[in-house]
């Protein structure tokens, strides 16, 4: 099949700049691209050219200012069997109707039918031109079928997943080396260290973390807490509430780590310092897909019940649910649980590890996508 894969405005492809969505797509197109033709549409970045071949895959780049026009145009004129947009609905109608001899597959990685982004109208006429959809959580899909009349199977579940092979799991000759080597590079060598990775907004939730600290240097003395991230991908500005958090750390400046934005590449190494990861989403979490990562390194992982978190953190089985999400006691309880009942942590973290195996590495998630995309090429109408 012709395939054209149609990022958001917000990121380029490849994830040069970092991203969620941008990243799971460096995982699955070369795979894809084994099989079918495939052209990535994206913003233009400067450190990428307009237009490149990479191995089997052709990106095409557009100005920010004039995206959504130049996609639309180019639809049209390459005539694509089947176009995924990425998270993008309300564009997605325009796209359709330039290129209706196309099958439209619109993946959702977060709650984009809020009717905050968009009217009930817009909605239901993006449902519409949507050939099938794909969520990357139960809840994320519950988001749509909750407010508008779709039918359930039109909406396919296809979580995310990691390249296995960058994720070295700590309990490993290897992943001991890397823990100690990063570990001696931040001044850790002898602490226990909770981690959090990800933006620094309040939603994140990274403020609870530190007000639970106190606590948790009574029971623990040698606890260290890591923040890594920064405002935005690749953003090490300031902001009101990051200026916030320093202030609330400044007590316990000697125990807290504020290492900024961290590259995606070296993320598979910064979380073997840790003892415990800890997901503090205060929002409803797509998915975040920091658990993907946290679970392959084979790091115990604390997360809230929020969104989607807990439909692969299972509580007790593949990490530790906390559902009294605001209140920095219940962080303190979970961090604590992992800390003393260790070898209990420790077979939770085999068992995310072998969970993201079997079911969460990178070809698990193209295959689905495949398999989606066959089926909605398949639907199109003879004429089409």
């Amino acid at each position: 099949m012709k395939i054209a894969y149609v990022c958001t405005e917000k990121l380029p492809a490849p994830a040069v700049r970092g991203g969620a969505i941008q990243m799971m797509i460096d995982g699955i197109a070369p795979l894809i691209a084994r099989r079918h033709e495939l052209t990535i549409f994206s913003i233009a970045d400067p450190l990428l050219p307009p237009e490149e071949t990479d191995g089997d895959i052709r990106y095409i780049r557009f100005p920010k200012a004039t995206y959504e026009t130049d996609v639309a145009r180019a639809l049209a004129a390459h005539k694509f069997d089947v176009v995924h947009v990425f998270n993008r609905p309300v564009p997605l109608i325009d796209y359709q109707a330039a290129a209706p001899q196309s099958a439209f597959v619109l993946s959702l990685h977060n709650d984009m039918f809020s009717p905050l982004k968009m009217t009930a109208n817009q909605a239901k006429r993006a449902l519409d031109a949507c050939t099938l959809l794909t969520a990357v959580s139960e809840y994320i899909k519950q988001t749509v079928t909750d407010r508008y009349l779709v039918d359930p199977k039109k909406i396919k579940v296809i979580y995310s997943g990691v390249n296995l092979a960058q994720y070295i799991p700590v309990w490993t000759e290897e992943g001991r080396r890397i823990r100690q080597s990063e570990r001696k590079a931040y001044g850790l060598t002898d602490k226990k260290v909770v981690l959090f990775l990800g933006r620094l907004s309040k939603t994140k939730g990274p403020h609870l973390l530190i007000q639970c600290l106190p606590s948790l240097l009574t029971r623990h003395p040698e606890t260290a807490l890591v923040i890594a991230g920064g405002k935005w991908f690749n953003d090490n500005s300031r902001s009101e509430y990051i200026d916030w958090l320093y202030e609330l750390a400044s007590p316990m400046a000697d125990r807290i780590i504020f290492t900024n934005y961290v590259p995606h590449n070296h993320i598979p190494k910064l979380l073997l310092i840790a003892d415990v990861f800890v997901c503090s989403s205060q929002w409803h979490e797509p998915l975040a897909r920091v658990h993907y990562e946290a679970m392959a390194a084979g790091i115990p992982v604390v997360t809230t019940n929020r969104g989607g978190n807990a439909e692969i953190v299972r509580h007790g089985e593949t990490g530790f649910v906390i559902d009294d999400y605001q209140n920095p006691h219940a962080f303190f309880e979970a961090i604590d649980y992992m800390l003393v009942n260790k070898h209990e942590a420790e077979t939770m973290a085999k068992n995310a590890r072998m969970l993201v195996e079997q079911q969460f590495q990178f070809h698990h998630v193209a295959k689905r996508f495949e398999t989606v995309y066959i089926e909605a090429y398949s639907s199109l109408s003879p004429n089409q």
